[in-house]
Protein backbone atom coordinates (compact mmCIF):
# COMPACT_ATOMS: atom_id res chain seq x y z
CA UNK A 1 0.00 0.00 0.00
CA UNK A 2 1.54 3.14 -1.25
CA UNK A 3 2.36 5.93 1.26
CA UNK A 4 -0.46 9.13 1.27
CA UNK A 5 1.88 12.04 0.03
CA UNK A 6 1.65 15.04 1.53
CA UNK A 7 0.04 18.45 -0.41
CA UNK A 8 3.25 20.61 -0.58
CA UNK A 9 0.63 23.61 -1.19
CA UNK A 10 -0.67 23.29 2.46
CA UNK A 11 2.21 24.69 4.96
CA UNK A 12 2.42 27.47 1.86
CA UNK A 13 -1.25 29.06 2.60
CA UNK A 14 -1.18 28.89 5.99
CA UNK A 15 2.28 30.85 5.85
CA UNK A 16 0.58 33.77 3.55
CA UNK A 17 -2.60 33.42 5.73
CA UNK A 18 -0.37 34.33 8.41
CA UNK A 19 1.40 36.81 6.90
CA UNK A 20 -1.64 38.71 5.65
CA UNK A 21 -2.96 38.89 8.87
CA UNK A 22 0.09 40.41 10.59
CA UNK A 23 0.19 42.52 8.12
CA UNK A 24 -3.51 43.74 9.02
CA UNK A 25 -2.38 43.69 12.88
CA UNK A 26 0.07 46.25 12.02
CA UNK A 27 -2.24 48.26 9.66
CA UNK A 28 -4.81 48.82 12.36
CA UNK A 29 -2.01 49.38 14.66
CA UNK A 30 -0.56 52.07 12.77
CA UNK A 31 -3.70 54.01 11.62
CA UNK A 32 -5.14 53.71 15.27
CA UNK A 33 -1.63 55.66 16.47
CA UNK A 34 -2.19 58.09 13.80
CA UNK A 35 -5.33 59.09 14.79
CA UNK A 36 -4.46 59.15 18.55
CA UNK A 37 -1.42 61.59 17.84
CA UNK A 38 -3.13 63.55 15.75
CA UNK A 39 -5.78 63.86 18.02
CA UNK A 40 -3.11 64.57 20.98
CA UNK A 41 -1.55 67.17 19.20
CA UNK A 42 -4.38 69.20 18.10
CA UNK A 43 -5.67 69.20 22.00
CA UNK A 44 -2.22 70.31 22.87
CA UNK A 45 -1.87 73.45 20.44
CA UNK A 46 0.84 71.93 18.02
CA UNK A 47 -1.18 71.61 14.97
CA UNK A 48 -3.99 73.73 14.04
CA UNK A 49 -3.16 77.19 15.51
CA UNK A 50 -1.77 76.53 18.48
CA UNK A 51 -3.62 77.52 21.36
CA UNK A 52 -7.17 78.83 21.52
CA UNK A 53 -8.26 81.56 23.57
CA UNK A 54 -11.54 80.92 25.47
CA UNK A 55 -14.24 83.40 25.92
CA UNK A 56 -13.12 84.18 29.69
CA UNK A 57 -9.54 84.92 27.90
CA UNK A 58 -10.75 87.28 25.36
CA UNK A 59 -12.91 89.00 28.13
CA UNK A 60 -9.82 89.90 30.58
CA UNK A 61 -8.18 93.28 30.04
CA UNK A 62 -4.90 93.47 28.41
CA UNK A 63 -1.72 94.97 29.47
CA UNK A 64 -0.80 97.92 26.90
CA UNK A 65 2.94 97.97 26.01
CA UNK A 66 4.34 101.99 26.34
CA UNK A 67 4.62 101.55 21.97
CA UNK A 68 0.98 101.32 21.68
CA UNK A 69 0.12 103.72 23.93
CA UNK A 70 -2.42 105.98 22.62
CA UNK A 71 -1.97 109.98 23.11
CA UNK A 72 -4.58 113.11 22.85
CA UNK A 73 -5.35 113.34 19.56
CA UNK A 74 -4.89 109.71 18.43
CA UNK A 75 -8.07 109.01 17.59
CA UNK A 76 -8.26 110.97 14.81
CA UNK A 77 -5.64 109.76 13.14
CA UNK A 78 -8.58 106.99 11.76
CA UNK A 79 -10.30 104.43 13.00
CA UNK A 80 -7.84 101.60 12.03
CA UNK A 81 -5.19 103.54 14.34
CA UNK A 82 -4.32 102.67 17.78
CA UNK A 83 -2.54 99.61 19.54
CA UNK A 84 -5.25 97.20 17.59
CA UNK A 85 -6.43 94.20 19.85
CA UNK A 86 -3.28 92.53 19.62
CA UNK A 87 -1.38 90.80 22.52
CA UNK A 88 2.05 91.90 23.64
CA UNK A 89 4.79 89.09 23.72
CA UNK A 90 4.76 87.59 26.85
CA UNK A 91 1.24 88.84 27.89
CA UNK A 92 -0.31 86.10 28.67
CA UNK A 93 2.29 85.70 31.91
CA UNK A 94 2.20 89.09 33.03
CA UNK A 95 -1.80 89.51 33.07
CA UNK A 96 -1.90 86.90 35.78
CA UNK A 97 -0.27 89.78 37.93
CA UNK A 98 -3.79 91.37 38.31
CA UNK A 99 -2.81 94.94 38.86
CA UNK A 100 1.01 94.35 40.66
CA UNK A 101 3.07 96.99 39.46
CA UNK A 102 5.24 95.77 36.16
CA UNK A 103 8.91 95.60 36.37
CA UNK A 104 10.82 98.79 35.63
CA UNK A 105 13.92 98.30 33.90
CA UNK A 106 16.47 101.71 32.19
CA UNK A 107 13.42 102.96 30.12
CA UNK A 108 11.18 102.73 33.35
CA UNK A 109 7.83 100.65 33.54
CA UNK A 110 7.66 98.34 30.25
CA UNK A 111 3.97 99.36 30.10
CA UNK A 112 2.05 102.55 29.65
CA UNK A 113 -0.28 104.10 32.56
CA UNK A 114 -3.55 104.48 32.47
CA UNK A 115 -5.14 107.17 34.90
CA UNK A 116 -8.60 107.17 36.19
CA UNK A 117 -10.08 109.90 38.55
CA UNK A 118 -12.31 108.82 40.63
CA UNK A 119 -15.38 111.35 40.08
CA UNK A 120 -16.35 112.95 43.84
CA UNK A 121 -13.68 113.06 47.09
CA UNK A 122 -14.29 110.84 49.47
CA UNK A 123 -15.13 112.04 53.41
CA UNK A 124 -14.59 109.95 56.13
CA UNK A 125 -13.86 109.84 60.03
CA UNK A 126 -10.41 108.79 61.24
CA UNK A 127 -10.12 105.29 63.66
CA UNK A 128 -10.17 106.67 67.14
CA UNK A 129 -9.81 110.29 66.22
CA UNK A 130 -12.38 113.65 66.19
CA UNK A 131 -10.82 114.33 63.05
CA UNK A 132 -11.65 113.32 59.55
CA UNK A 133 -10.17 113.40 56.06
CA UNK A 134 -11.15 114.23 52.92
CA UNK A 135 -9.30 112.94 49.85
CA UNK A 136 -9.24 112.90 46.17
CA UNK A 137 -8.59 109.94 44.59
CA UNK A 138 -7.30 108.40 41.25
CA UNK A 139 -6.08 105.32 40.40
CA UNK A 140 -3.43 103.88 37.04
CA UNK A 141 -3.57 100.89 35.56
CA UNK A 142 -0.88 98.89 33.06
CA UNK A 143 -3.77 97.41 31.26
CA UNK A 144 -6.39 98.86 29.01
CA UNK A 145 -9.89 100.31 29.40
CA UNK A 146 -11.29 97.19 30.42
CA UNK A 147 -10.15 97.96 34.06
CA UNK A 148 -11.67 101.56 33.78
CA UNK A 149 -14.57 100.15 32.62
CA UNK A 150 -14.96 97.80 35.63
CA UNK A 151 -14.25 100.94 37.76
CA UNK A 152 -17.19 102.30 36.27
CA UNK A 153 -19.14 99.90 36.24
CA UNK A 154 -19.18 98.93 40.20
CA UNK A 155 -18.52 101.98 41.44
CA UNK A 156 -20.57 101.97 44.57
CA UNK A 157 -18.80 99.08 45.98
CA UNK A 158 -15.44 100.20 44.93
CA UNK A 159 -16.27 103.35 46.95
CA UNK A 160 -17.55 101.59 49.66
CA UNK A 161 -13.93 99.74 50.11
CA UNK A 162 -12.58 103.27 49.80
CA UNK A 163 -14.61 104.48 52.48
CA UNK A 164 -14.47 101.47 54.67
CA UNK A 165 -10.04 101.94 54.66
CA UNK A 166 -10.45 105.52 55.12
CA UNK A 167 -12.56 105.05 58.10
CA UNK A 168 -9.44 102.55 59.71
CA UNK A 169 -7.20 104.70 58.69
CA UNK A 170 -5.27 105.97 61.83
CA UNK A 171 -4.64 109.73 62.71
CA UNK A 172 -1.04 109.27 62.82
CA UNK A 173 -0.87 107.97 59.74
CA UNK A 174 -2.38 110.61 57.57
CA UNK A 175 0.12 113.23 58.97
CA UNK A 176 3.16 111.81 57.68
CA UNK A 177 4.30 110.54 54.08
CA UNK A 178 5.17 106.86 55.19
CA UNK A 179 1.84 106.53 56.19
CA UNK A 180 -0.14 108.10 53.52
CA UNK A 181 1.87 105.98 51.37
CA UNK A 182 0.51 102.67 53.40
CA UNK A 183 -2.72 104.09 52.77
CA UNK A 184 -2.35 104.27 49.35
CA UNK A 185 -0.85 100.74 49.31
CA UNK A 186 -3.53 99.44 51.25
CA UNK A 187 -5.93 101.40 48.93
CA UNK A 188 -4.72 99.58 46.01
CA UNK A 189 -5.36 95.72 47.66
CA UNK A 190 -8.95 97.28 48.37
CA UNK A 191 -9.95 98.37 45.17
CA UNK A 192 -8.27 95.15 43.66
CA UNK A 193 -10.04 92.58 46.31
CA UNK A 194 -13.57 94.68 45.29
CA UNK A 195 -12.51 94.05 41.55
CA UNK A 196 -11.27 90.36 41.63
CA UNK A 197 -15.22 89.80 44.00
CA UNK A 198 -17.12 90.91 41.63
CA UNK A 199 -15.41 90.94 37.66
CA UNK A 200 -12.44 88.24 38.49
CA UNK A 201 -10.03 90.51 37.95
CA UNK A 202 -8.09 93.45 39.53
CA UNK A 203 -5.43 95.63 37.55
CA UNK A 204 -5.41 98.79 39.49
CA UNK A 205 -1.30 99.46 40.49
CA UNK A 206 -1.08 102.57 42.36
CA UNK A 207 -3.54 104.95 43.95
CA UNK A 208 -2.72 108.66 43.84
CA UNK A 209 -4.09 111.18 46.02
CA UNK A 210 -5.77 113.83 43.87
CA UNK A 211 -6.32 116.16 46.93
CA UNK A 212 -5.79 115.31 50.87
CA UNK A 213 -7.47 117.56 53.55
CA UNK A 214 -7.25 116.78 57.25
CA UNK A 215 -9.49 118.80 59.71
Amino acid sequence: MADKKEDPAAPKKKGKMGKIIVMAVGLVVLIGGGVGGGIYAASSGMIGGGKHETAEDENKPKLVPKSEQKHPGDEAEGEGGGHGGGEAEGESAAVENHGKPTPEGEGGDAYASNYYAMEKEFTSNLADSVHFVQVGVAVSTPYDNKVIENLKTNDIAVRSAVLMTLSDTSEEQVFTNDGKEQLQRRLVAAINKTLKQKEGFGGVSNVYFTSFVVQ
